[in-house]
């Protein structure tokens, strides 16, 4: 195991040296939070890629594909359904308005009136996110040196919140294209060819398996029709896959380079439904379907690869929970924190300062709730529910339908996060109807509250147009003809 530690402590050490380097570059709060909005589309691809493919899509991917065969790709296909929708539909227009938080975007749509409430929904996702991120480090550790769980949580955690803090989004962009690179060699190139050969091939995984492993819609089309309402949508709007459009340097990379990493998303959800369904034929009786990626990588693979694989694996780990670490401590401090108190910092380095002092905190508080946290899955669902029921139809209401009012918006999230909550209280967190039904009466009062009460100021939609077209006062380079 010696090989093995060896690359699982050299890449640890690079994220952090990437933190400290990007610390260099995060000298105002534009290079902090959105790395000064200039990446290109390797980067933006690279980086998009990797803070949608979590430890969700990973360990959770290859085992939905233990439990189900190939359909179990469909979790994290729906995933990348959702970035190529935002990609091909919205990211260009999200991308010139400029702003570095969706609550700033329903404020600029609806008037200045929807951004706390909104901003408590979406921290409390945020956050929720980085928790199940950060409880991932548990099992990927204890494969590793055999560590106690709380341990592995907490040095898992304290390396994202280390160089998260020290660089922001630079040190993040720079470690999530590492960690893309490690998670395509260790999953694409290594492991899904690996495990087809040692389960001996396609025809033999069709001989020792049922039909079912082999059918595309065997998880069930109510499962499926789920995933889609929760994880497709969800992409739409989460506030950590925004913030990551926000770093694009054009409208058209944010287009382009989204797509790419959507179309690689659909790859990735076929290889882990393939390793699962492989790992099915190598351990039929698996205690845990999430046991499957863990067991195919300890027992199957080669000292060395078997390091690289696992790095693959908490790569994916990280990049999610410092993408959503960075979103939550945004959120927390731009959009809750600094309208309670009222009161601008005095300049950009202020700005960065608090900034970074907000991550550290979240940091600390995921950190904790992780630790006394114990199902991903759960905690997970939850984040899912209350960002699309309640957060889903004013953002998109907004960019869709010119009559939505900004009243609709405040009862669009109340009522459907007010929903949520009480029918997962009443039906179980695990249960499809809070979404369904949390989702519908989120729609319903948007649709007739906005159409009861004054439309928005049309200074507001115009000021909004402007922003949408990218002809913001401070966008414009060119000098405005007189007429004399």
């Amino acid at each position: 195991m010696a090989v093995d530690y060896t690359v699982i402590v050299v890449y640890l050490a690079g994220m952090l040296a990437m933190g400290w380097w990007g610390m260099r570059r995060a000298r105002s709060k534009s290079e902090f939070l959105v790395a000064g909005r200039r990446l290109g589309p390797t980067m933006y691809s690279g980086t998009m890629a990797a803070i949608v493919l979590g430890g969700a899509s990973t360990i959770g991917g290859v085992g939905l594909g233990y439990r189900y065969g190939l359909s179990g790709a469909w979790m994290v296909f729906t995933i990348g359904l959702g970035l190529l929708a935002l990609s091909v539909f919205f990211s260009a227009r999200i991308a010139r308005l400029k702003v570095y938080t969706v609550s700033e975007m329903l404020d600029l749509r609806y008037g200045g009136r929807a951004g706390v409430i909104s901003g408590v929904v979406m921290w409390a996702y945020t956050l929720m996110l980085a928790v199940t991120s950060t409880i991932a480090y548990a099992t990927i550790f204890d494969v590793l040196f055999d560590m106690n769980r709380t341990l592995a949580i907490v040095l898992g955690g304290s390396i994202v919140v280390a160089y998260s803090t020290l660089g922001g989004m630079w040190s993040i962009t720079l470690t999530d294209m590492v960690q893309f690179v490690v998670k395509t060699i260790g999953v694409l190139v290594l492991l899904l060819p690996i495990a087809v050969v040692k389960a001996g091939g396609f025809g033999e995984m069709r001989d020792e398996l049922p039909t079912s492993y082999f059918d595309p819609l065997g998880i069930g089309g109510e499962t499926i029709f789920t995933y889609v309402l929760i994880y497709t949508f969800g992409m739409l709007i989460g506030q950590d896959i925004w913030q990551r459009v926000f770093t694009a340097r054009s409208d058209r990379t944010a287009k382009w380079g989204g797509t790419v990493a959507g179309t690689y998303c659909l790859a990735y959800a076929l290889a882990g439904a393939v390793i699962g369904t492989a790992a099915k034929v190598l351990f039929p009786d698996l205690a845990s379907a999430d046991d499957a990626f863990a067991t195919i990588v300890k027992e199957e693979l080669p000292l060395g690869v078997r390091g690289l694989v696992l790095a693959a694996a908490l790569a994916a780990v990280m990049s999610t929970s410092s993408g959503a670490l960075i979103a939550c401590a945004t959120v927390a401090n731009n959009d809750i924190w600094s309208r309670v108190r009222g009161k601008a910092t005095s300049g950009e380095r202020d700005e960065v300062r608090g900034n970074r002092a907000f991550i550290l905190i979240m940091g600390l508080a995921v950190i904790g709730t992780a630790i006394a946290l114990n199902n991903v899955i759960e905690a997970l669902t939850v984040a899912y529910n209350l960002l699309v029921g309640g957060l889903l139809v004013p953002i998109l209401g907004g960019l869709l339908w010119r009559r939505g009012t900004a009243q609709g918006a405040l009862a669009s999230v109340i009522v459907g996060g007010l929903a949520v909550i009480g029918l997962m209280a009443s039906y179980g967190i695990l249960a499809n109807e809070p979404v369904y039904y949390g989702l519908l009466s989120s729609l319903v009062a948007y649709v007739a509250v906005s159409l009861a009460t004054p439309a928005t100021d049309a200074a507001v939609l115009d000021a909004w147009r402007e922003r949408l077209a990218g002809r913001t006062p401070e966008l414009v380079t060119e000098p405005v003809p007189t007429h004399q």
